[in-house]
């Protein structure tokens, strides 16, 4: 019975412990929601909502409390000290009900005052042609000491310079500024950034050098600067963001030697350095990148002889695009070894020879491009691998590249190659044709009649020293001829 009893009792006890605090959540979650917002902070964020969105916006009476129960979309908030503050502010069309920007949109005074921020950012804000702006260059300072991400995304009527004052902003983390209509330098103030870890300043119309500043982001995992107008040589400097992961300078205007400072980029999984005017030659450090996933070197001046590199040391590839390079040799066979392989691009280069039959054995490669090279031989990839390829296989434009005649019937006959057996063909006929018209010049050599000068010897002119023989042999005749008609006479 007291057995019962003690169950019975502790079984209660618990229900009351599970209760108590049950409600305790419940108060403390209705002391988060009922938490208020300190007045200034309120105050600020509707002004700074208001001059992006337009004046028709009003905020206290839309979203009396926009931490609480009337949440403002792209805008977040953290309690401190038992108070809302916003963390968090994105103007733009990014969601149905996101803030949605005015033709006459402005950076107001009153976005500085938001001291908490951490994360800002603006999508297809600014993008009339008749109402250009430019990021303001002072008062980031007052946001040194929380903003951790800033992005400006597609405003093609944000123009001028970047800030230098970004570099002030010690805590920032990232800084993206992607199709936007910004120019001028990269401000070596950005090199300022010790927290950076991700910088992507790519599609706007940025020119100059690369600075050597960025070179102290020790940190940094991810720095593109794509489709630009930047020009000059790479910065030695780059070989000590050995933290990389992926390297983008395509598409702009930059020249010289590509440094062998980039072996130092050990964790690096991409690098695209196409579209520029990089010369001198493959620089044998792409071989110590032995964790690149995606190599991009094509559209350069780069030249040298393609065969120079051990291939077989970047196991991790799966992108390698040399295509367009004035690449000169022959396709590496160590190629094959990279098993990973999923495009080969090696076209519109100087590469000769025959193409290595292990290459088609590649067990993820989905796409191979050859043509425009002056390539040669038969080919000697299996039915199977063209049928699984078809136009991903490009290997026209080497004229003396040929595929073997069974493969016409079957349907999956390489584009733009010949079949081999049209070579071997005409080059028969074209012997035949020679030994007819030899065999026609010695008939006329054994005719009886008097020997005449035939007015047809051109075209015996794929014979040349045979034509001269003929030629003089029948103007001796008729000389001898002419003689012993005289001497008769």
């Amino acid at each position: 019975m007291m057995k019962v009893f003690a169950s019975s009792m502790f079984f209660i006890l618990l229900c009351i412990l599970h209760m108590s605090f049950s409600c305790s959540g419940q108060a403390a979650a209705s002391i988060s929601i009922a938490a208020p917002m300190e007045k200034a902070e309120q105050e600020a964020l509707y002004s700074t909502i208001q001059s992006f969105v337009g004046k028709w916006w009003n905020g206290s009476d839309l979203y009396p409390d926009p931490c609480g129960w009337t949440p403002i979309q792209g805008v977040s908030c953290d309690l401190s000290n038992g108070l809302w503050y916003v963390t968090s502010l994105d103007i733009g069309p990014v969601h149905d009900n996101s803030l949605n920007c005015a033709p006459n949109a402005d950076f107001g005074p009153h976005l500085f005052a938001l001291k908490h921020l951490k994360s800002l950012s603006f999508f297809n804000c600014f993008v009339s042609p008749h109402h250009l702006l430019t990021i303001p260059t002072d008062k980031w300072e007052s946001l040194a000491d929380s903003l951790e991400s800033l992005e400006f995304r597609s405003n093609p009527g944000l123009v001028g310079q970047i800030p230098a004052t970004f570099g002030g902003l010690k805590n920032l983390q990232s800084l993206v500024l992607i199709q936007n209509g910004l120019s001028s330098k990269i401000p070596t103030d950005i090199g300022n950034l010790s927290n950076l870890k991700r910088l992507v300043l790519s599609q706007n119309q940025i020119t100059g050098k690369i600075p050597d500043s960025l070179g102290s982001l020790s940190g940094l995992l991810i720095l593109d600067l794509s489709r630009n107008l930047l020009s000059g040589p790479l910065p030695h400097t780059l070989g000590k963001l050995t933290s990389l992961l992926k390297l983008d300078l395509s598409s702009n205007q930059l020249a010289g030697s590509i440094q062998g400072e980039l072996r130092n980029l050990k964790n690096l999984t991409l690098l695209d350095l196409s579209r520029n005017r990089f010369s001198g030659g493959l620089t044998k450090s792409f071989q110590e990148m032995s964790s690149v996933e995606e190599l991009v070197l094509s559209n350069n001046p780069v030249g040298g002889d393609i065969m120079s590199l051990n291939w077989q040391n970047l196991k991790c590839l799966l992108v390698l695009d040399l295509s367009n390079m004035s690449l000169t040799g022959g396709i590496p066979d160590s190629i094959a070894e990279l098993k990973r392989l999923r495009f080969l691009g090696l076209n519109d280069n100087n590469l000769a020879g025959d193409i290595p039959p292990r290459i088609g054995a590649l067990p993820n490669i989905s796409a191979i491009y050859l043509n425009g090279n002056y390539l040669t031989g038969e080919l000697k990839f299996s039915e199977l691998f063209y049928g699984k390829m078809g136009r991903r296989f490009g290997a026209w434009n080497n004229t003396n590249l040929c595929y073997p005649i069974e493969l016409k019937s079957t349907g999956h006959a390489p584009y733009g190659v010949k079949p081999c057996h049209q070579e071997a063909t005409t080059l028969h006929e074209n012997i035949s044709d020679l030994d007819e018209k030899s065999n026609l010049g010695k008939g006329d050599l054994n005719h009886d009649s008097h020997p005449t000068v035939s007015l047809a010897f051109p075209s015996f002119a794929s014979n040349g020293l045979c034509l001269c023989y003929i030629f003089l042999c029948e103007l001796f005749m008729i000389a001898l001829d002419f003689s012993l008609t005289r001497f008769a006479w």
